[in-house]
């Protein structure tokens, strides 16, 4: 059965998007501030934080994951959808990530890293980005399934 994340994820996804609006917005900062009232300002920032959170509510309602009998599913993307299976014996480590906001709402990031996964860029840089990443689950939760997947793969290694 698909799962979705904690929904108290939608605020780290609407952060995220005002930070990289807003590092965005300094960039252009002079040239806004000359040409532009204050009033029509203020006005596009509420304009551009209502769709923030709007497409924040959006990517948590399509980011979903599913833990089946031989592999962890993830489906994730609101306009591109992408696709994810790792299969148990691929999981080569499950790690668990909790920055400020996520420890502030009682979330955890739950990274799985597979064996020739060679993924590029990512918030851990070329070398470390994770195949599979849950960023808005309980702190409870994520620690049950870190255990679970990590108990899935031994399993599936001590078989063969």
């Amino acid at each position: 059965m698909k799962q979705l994340l904690d929904p108290k994820v939608v605020w780290i996804f609407f952060f995220q998007y005002i930070l990289l609006f807003f590092l965005i917005f300094l960039f252009f900062a002079v040239a806004i501030f000359i040409f532009l009232p204050i009033l029509t300002i203020l006005l596009i920032l509420a304009i551009v934080g209502s769709i923030f959170y709007f497409w924040a509510k959006l990517s948590y309602r399509f980011w979903k994951y599913e833990i089946t009998e031989d592999a962890v599913r993830i489906e994730r993307g609101v306009i591109w959808k992408k696709y994810i299976s790792i299969p148990y014996e691929r999981i080569q480590n499950v790690d668990i990530y909790r920055g400020v906001l996520a420890r502030i709402l009682g979330l955890s990031a739950l990274n799985i890293q597979t064996a020739g996964y060679s993924g590029g860029g990512g918030r851990y840089g070329a070398l470390l980005t994770p195949e599979g990443n849950l960023p808005g689950i309980d702190i409870h939760r994520a620690e049950q399934l870190r255990d679970d997947l990590i108990k899935r793969a031994k399993g599936i290694r001590q078989g063969l």
